[in-house]
This record gives C-alpha cells, sequence and structure tokens, in this order.
C-alpha cells in the first residue's frame, strides 16, 4: 500500500532532523560547565546607587511589562511603528520624562535625555516587528527593558550627586531597515561614550557573534518571445537568475563556516509560454568581519555578472538599496559589568565562545558598535529548541519568562550604564578597549 493510499498528507514537509541541534545543546551545556564568566578589575558604581537603581526599576516593573504586553499584541513593522513610539513617549511623560518622537530624520525614532554633563551613555531601543509573525525577534522584550533602564537611571540622576547623561533612543526598523544607521549619520550618537542594548534569546550570553550583512538585488533584461513557436527569438531572464542562484549555491561549500549567502527570486516572469523578458533575486550576504564581509560581496557579484553572460542578459546591480550592517564588535569591559550585574539577578550570562557561534544574524548595532563602545547581550526567553523569528518565539516573549526579562534586563542595562558614569577607570578601560579594536570604523571605506 503507499503512502497515498494510507492517507498521508504529501503537503506536510518533512521536519528537520534534531541531531544536529541536539549535538549543539550538549556542547554547549559542556563548554558552560566549565566556562569562566567575564569579569572586570574595576570597582564600578558604589552599591548604594546600584541598589538605588535597582529599586527604580522594580518600582515601574508593572508599567514595563504592560508596555511590553502593549507592544506584542499591536506589533507594527519598520518605519511605521507610530502606535509603538507613542506608547513609550506616554509612559515616559508619566514619568515626568519629556520625549522627542520623529528625530534624526525618521518619523518613528525617539529621544529623551536625563542627567547632565559628565560621561554620556545611551540606551537603545527597538519596537519594530516582522511581518506575518509580530514580535517574533522579541523586541517588545528589547523597547520595555531600555525604557525601564532609563526610568532607573532618570531615578538616581535627578536624585543629584552623579554628573553624567543617559539617552534612551527609540531606533526603528532593526528588521532591515537599518535605522540605526540613518540615526548615527545625523548625529543620534554625537558625544556619546557608550551605547547599551540587549535582545532575546535562547541562552543568557555576554556576548553572541553578529554578522555583517549587505543586500544584493539582481535584475536581469531580456528578450521576451513565444515559449513554444519562437524559444530562440528569445533571451531568457529567469534562466538568468536561476544560474546565478546554482552559482551562489555552488560557492557555498567555498567560504567559512561563518559566511552565509541566501536569496529568493522577487520576479520570476508571468506565464510559461512567454520567455521572461526581466527576473530579478534579492541575496544576503553576511560574514563575520568587516574584511570578509567584502571579500564575499565581490565573489557572489562576480556570479550575477557572469549569469548574465551565461544566457546572453542584460543586468543590473543594487547594493544595500537600506543601510548595510556590519558585525558587532562586543565592549568586553561593558560586557563584564553586564555579566556580574546579571548574576545578582540569578542569571548566569555566558562568556564568548560558549554558544554555538553558528547562531548568528544580523543586527544594524553592528553599525554603532564601530562608532561608539557598545554591547548588545543576550537574555533567554526560551528553550534552545526555540528559534528567533517564529511564532513560537512570539509566544515566548509574552511570556512570563518575557516578562522576567524585561526586568533582569532593565536592572542590568542600567547597573551597567552607572558603572561607566560613577568609575572612571570603567571608562578609560571601554574606551582603550575600543581604540585596540580598530577605534571608529570607516564604513563606505569597508563596503565600497
Amino acid at each position: 500500500m503507499t503512502d497515498q493510499a494510507a492517507g498521508a498528507d504529501h503537503r506536510t514537509p518533512r521536519p528537520a532532523d534534531p541531531h544536529h541541534l541536539d549535538g549543539l545543546r550538549a556542547a554547549t551545556d559542556r563548554a558552560a560547565a566549565t566556562a569562566e564568566p567575564l569579569s572586570s578589575p574595576h570597582d564600578g558604581a558604589p552599591e548604594e546607587l546600584l541598589a538605588r537603581a535597582e529599586q527604580a526599576v522594580e518600582a515601574v516593573g508593572q508599567d514595563l511589562l504592560a508596555l511590553s504586553r502593549d507592544l506584542h499584541a499591536h506589533p507594527e513593522v519598520g518605519y511605521e511603528e507610530h502606535r509603538s513610539v507613542r506608547a513609550v513617549a506616554d509612559l515616559l511623560a508619566r514619568h515626568g520624562v519629556p520625549a522627542e518622537v520623529g528625530v534624526h530624520g525618521l518619523d518613528t525614532a525617539l529621544r529623551a535625555g536625563t542627567g547632565s554633563g559628565g560621561p554620556t551613555v545611551a540606551v537603545l531601543a527597538e519596537y519594530d516587528a516582522l511581518p506575518g509573525i509580530g514580535h517574533g525577534c522579541g523586541h517588545n522584550v528589547i523597547c520595555a527593558s531600555a525604557v525601564g533602564a532609563f526610568l532607573g537611571l532618570h531615578a538616581v540622576l535627578s536624585a543629584g550627586g552623579v554628573p553624567g547623561t543617559v539617552l534612551l533612543l527609540g531606533t526603528p526598523a532593526e528588521e532591515g531597515g537599518g535605522g540605526k544607521e540613518l540615526m548615527a549619520r545625523d548625529g543620534a550618537l554625537d558625544g556619546v561614550d557608550a551605547v547599551v542594548m540587549l535582545h532575546p534569546f535562547t541562552y543568557d550570553a555576554a556576548v553572541q557573534p553578529f554578522l555583517g550583512r549587505r543586500q544584493l538585488q539582481v535584475t536581469y533584461t531580456g528578450i521576451a518571445a513565444h515559449a513554444s513557436a519562437q524559444p530562440f527569438m528569445g533571451r531568457n531572464a529567469l534562466d538568468a537568475v536561476v544560474a546565478g542562484y546554482q552559482g551562489v549555491a555552488m560557492l557555498r561549500q567555498h567560504v567559512p563556516d561563518t559566511d552565509r549567502v541566501h536569496g529568493v527570486i522577487t520576479d520570476g516572469g508571468q506565464r510559461p509560454n512567454v520567455v521572461p523578458e526581466t527576473a530579478s533575486a534579492l541575496y544576503y550576504v553576511r560574514s563575520a568581519t568587516p574584511e570578509t564581509l567584502a571579500d564575499l560581496c565581490s565573489r557572489v557579484e562576480a556570479i550575477a555578472v557572469a549569469a548574465a553572460a551565461m544566457t546572453g542578459c542584460g543586468y543590473e546591480l543594487r547594493w544595500d538599496e537600506q543601510p548595510a550592517y556590519l558585525p558587532v564588535r562586543a565592549n568586553l569591559e561593558l560586557a563584564a559589568r553586564w555579566t556580574r550585574h546579571q548574576a545578582r539577578r540569578g542569571r548566569t550570562a555566558l562568556p564568548p565562545g560558549v554558544t554555538p557561534a553558528s547562531l548568528a544574524g544580523s543586527t544594524d548595532l553592528g553599525n554603532v558598535s564601530v562608532r561608539v563602545p557598545a554591547i548588545h547581550p543576550m537574555i533567554a526567553i526560551a528553550g534552545p529548541d526555540t528559534s528567533l523569528h517564529t511564532t513560537e518565539f512570539a509566544a515566548a516573549a509574552a511570556s512570563a519568562a518575557g516578562d522576567a526579562a524585561v526586568l533582569d534586563g532593565a536592572v542590568g542595562l542600567a547597573l551597567t550604564a552607572l558603572d561607566v558614569l560613577c568609575d572612571e577607570a570603567v571608562l578609560q578601560a571601554v574606551r582603550a578597549e575600543f581604540e585596540a579594536a580598530g577605534g571608529v570604523l570607516d564604513l563606505a571605506g569597508v563596503l565600497r
């Protein structure tokens, strides 16, 4: 009896084999058991100030959780987060903090400040969602924790005695739109000494690799013809797209493990009996360093051009219609401060090299991290079997675990910022590490 006769549903895809993921989890567990958390030799802020900031976050905890759940229930995609950013501004106003909406050239960007003088730390909030999935990347958690950190710091700085400035920057369209890059070009980071933000994940990690990412839109122009009567008169643009796609597939065998190239056909023609006159594909090209990203992009571009030559088609290449994303350059001194403060919340933030490097996406925080010392630690809201950008992860972002991450994350960000404001040795260590890693990077020079 065939499967069909037995009533099998052939529309159901074959699930992924779990053994590789099981192996990654087992290896992570073994590494975590012996890993030494990141540490810092510096004192940081006085305990009295740390406790005051933590208590201030807890005092607004219900407001933060309500904000997280509200954003989750009303997801908005990049550059359309009008309700979301207004919810943030309204919450700040209720706590006596005015916020500007529509700053740095973006309608849904936000800026608020507290304190004066001294070093400046920016806390970054994301609030865009994914089309069709909602908050499958947990940006509601990111936003609420950032707002909580800012309010905790506001309570300390407004009482006086701590010279320093804290900014809350609401950054639209992380999911492909590059809001942070556009804001940085408009001066949002001018005068900022350090940037802190977090991201939900399946592990608690002080540092997690994030790849650089560029986008390539390829459009081929052929010659239309009757696909049956006169195919020899045509030049098939879809063939060019397919040849390029296959060329990229062959390239994957010969790139480093950390490189990624993935694409979709965005236009493949209209009818089978017409040789497609135009066809297009969109590729994401990712790599672990700016230099290897530039090399991989040149190889992908060569394939795209060769596909046009193979098929007799014209071509147009458009790189980065939205800003390119650079790899995150994590500041280990800041990450060590985060690690210390997560421990007081009962979390163990794993050091670099413990969580699988293959579990890497991309973020426009990378573009910030090569301008200003920054961290982008991960905070667990789901188990390692749950993938980001899924409905399952979206559910976790509105769960009890997601709520706990909002509060624990807000405290961790606030206390890390206080260390920078209060301890000159921490600030100098942060700066020295940033300079040793290459200082401010010329994005245009790297990605030309």
